[in-house]
């Protein structure tokens, strides 16, 4: 077995591959987002922070809005020009960006992208570069892993989950093990990689930010964010996932979490 010690990502750097082991025929994530935007009176000018491949940027550029995807990957940005096209995408690191003078009127991170930030001071990072990219009265749109989840639940964890699936002709499986590192309180990710094309199984680790609801509340007020909705869904990776129409439940214990926050004028 080889182990990715080059920071490269089998994912990331295959964006292709990406969108074949996690499929959104329905463009649920971008249709989620679209909802709460629309639902809490945003403006049309969209900043999507950890944008990935583009397809929920795109698909909000197609919902009537100026779109601007921003990423850590060239490879993902490379990808979401040719097949994501309408945003503008640029590079940037969501732990501390500064994309000018462009101002927006929400910024969206969804699929716990919010969560690779590990550190106080790299969340802190996250949430001061939103504040200056917001005008005021912005929204902020998040939506990840809820670290409340895993205090004293372990049915997602230590167990090896198995997928399988097929791309350009090729089988892979990924086996996917989560455990929690509760001095670091991190949520950490080891994935094997086998493929029925005779390369070597390649295992990669990568770690989320284990965020308590509360405790997201405070830094958001640390940053002059009030928060109108916090939730555990329904979402577009819950189980049943969300339709067009849905309310929110009231409740925040659940394996996903779910944010609407404004920054506040004055600030």
């Amino acid at each position: 077995m080889t182990t990715d010690a080059t920071g490269g990502n089998l994912l990331t750097d295959n964006p292709a591959l990406y969108e074949a082991r996690f499929p959104d025929p329905e463009r649920l994530a971008g249709r989620w987002a679209e909802d709460c935007l629309r639902r809490y009176g945003a403006g049309p000018r969209v900043l999507d922070t950890g944008c990935g491949t583009g397809r929920d940027a795109a698909y909000l550029h197609r919902a009537g809005r100026t779109v601007t995807g921003a990423d850590l990957s060239e490879a993902m940005l490379d990808h979401a020009r040719v097949h994501h096209p309408g945003p503008g995408y640029v590079t940037a690191d969501l732990r501390l960006f500064d994309l000018g003078q462009d101002t927006f009127d929400a910024v969206v991170c969804l699929d716990s992208a919010l969560l690779y930030c590990h550190t106080n001071d790299e969340l802190d990072g996250f949430l001061g570069s939103c504040r200056r990219a917001l005008r005021p009265g912005g929204l902020l749109v998040a939506e990840m892993r809820n670290g409340a989840f895993f205090l004293g639940r372990t049915e997602l964890l230590d167990a090896p989950s198995v997928h399988r699936f097929t791309w350009r002709g090729v089988g892979y499986r990924s086996t996917t093990t989560l455990s929690v590192d509760r001095g670091a309180q991190l949520l950490r990710r080891t994935r094997v990689w086998t493929a029925d094309d005779g390369s070597p199984p390649t295992e990669q680790r990568s770690a989320w930010r284990l965020l308590l609801p509360q405790e997201l509340r405070h830094f958001l007020a640390v940053h002059g964010f009030e928060v109108l909705a916090l939730h555990d869904g329904p979402g577009p990776r819950t189980d049943p996932p969300w339709r067009e129409g849905d309310l929110p439940r009231s409740t925040a214990d659940a394996d996903r979490l779910h944010l609407v926050a404004r920054l506040q004028h004055g600030l």
